[in-house]
């Protein structure tokens, strides 16, 4: 019977450093294979040369190479879906917001992408029969506008402990985007320890916007949201969670026909993004949906109501 490999096998890696990655969350070769050299020389204080024999023997015991469509295709089926609580937006995004993934949702003031954020953190919570994942919450929050309370009337609409539900709901409030870059950085032991199964990041320009300022600190921004979408992006595919972002938006003055609302951050964001949801305020409680793009799925819209209960149709 072969012996699994463990972090311990790998050239270079003896028992104190294995325990200087493990105490960083790099506690499994996964981990190690998809980081760079720099993140494991600095952590395990060894040179750039073995932590790139580290990471390549990583690399080499998952077999980290090609695979068919095939394979592709039956890996699909681990992928998770959580009910957004209307059947009209599940439809749009085939069945609900999707593990694995980053979904971002953009608009105005108001459009009720923060009333979203808190129904997907309760709805995630439920049984995988009633359109959750049983899993808990992380919830980097940028602008404070998470409240508990607003937790509780959700929870309690669908029956359910609002404590319970609120202790599975682990919040991080970022002061500047440093913060919001290391909250995330820092996110893996919280997120193996409790089954997190969606992360939350509202909103996720909002700092940025603001500690970059001008267009002489645009490239140094850009390059810096990069690497934190690729951060996001990791935690999604390494621990198939959902990755919920919200975003602001600017207007266009310069445009004579159509919405003339963008969302901010550029293409970096928009590439970075697999499903991109506009949303946008109607008449009375009523707010639409628009899938703007998607790897998968047909454009369309979808109207839904935002009550005491949560969003509904």
């Amino acid at each position: 019977m072969t012996k699994e490999i463990t972090i311990e096998d790998l050239p270079g890696v003896g028992p104190k450093t294995a325990e200087k990655l493990a105490d960083s969350g790099f506690s499994d070769l996964m981990s190690i294979a998809t980081a760079s050299a720099s993140e494991i020389a600095a952590i395990a204080e060894v040179g750039s040369g073995t932590a790139e024999k580290v990471i390549a023997s990583a690399r080499g015991a998952l077999d980290m190479g090609f695979e068919t469509g095939l394979v592709a295709l039956e890996k699909r089926d681990l992928i998770g879906k959580i009910n957004t609580g209307s059947e009209e937006i599940n439809k749009l995004l085939g069945g609900g917001f999707e593990t694995s993934s980053i979904t971002e949702c953009y608009g105005a003031f108001g459009s009720s992408k923060t009333q979203v954020a808190h129904q997907l953190s309760v709805n995630v919570q439920r049984p995988v029969e009633e359109g959750g994942l049983d899993g808990g919450v992380l919830y980097i929050d940028t602008e404070h506008t998470f409240r508990p309370e607003r937790i509780q009337q959700m929870a309690e609409a669908h029956g359910m402990d609002y404590k319970d539900v609120l202790s599975r709901i682990f919040i991080g409030k970022a002061y500047n985007s440093d913060h919001q870059i290391l909250l995330a950085e820092k996110a893996k032991d919280i997120i193996k320890e409790n089954n997190i199964r969606l992360l939350v990041v509202d909103s996720l320009m909002s700092h940025f916007r603001s500690d970059y300022v001008g267009r002489g600190s645009l490239s140094n921004r850009q390059q810096k949201l990069n690497k934190h979408l690729h951060t996001l992006q990791k935690l999604a595919d390494t621990y198939n969670l959902c990755v919920y972002i919200t975003n602001q938006v600017m207007s266009k003055p310069d445009m004579l026909f159509g919405d003339p609302t963008e969302a901010v951050g550029g293409h970096v964001l928009h590439h970075a993004s697999a499903f991109r949801i506009y949303l946008r305020k109607s008449k009375g409680s009523k707010r639409v949906a628009k899938l703007v793009d998607s790897p998968n799925l047909p454009d369309g819209e979808a109207v839904f109501n935002i009550v005491n209960d949560g969003v509904r149709d």
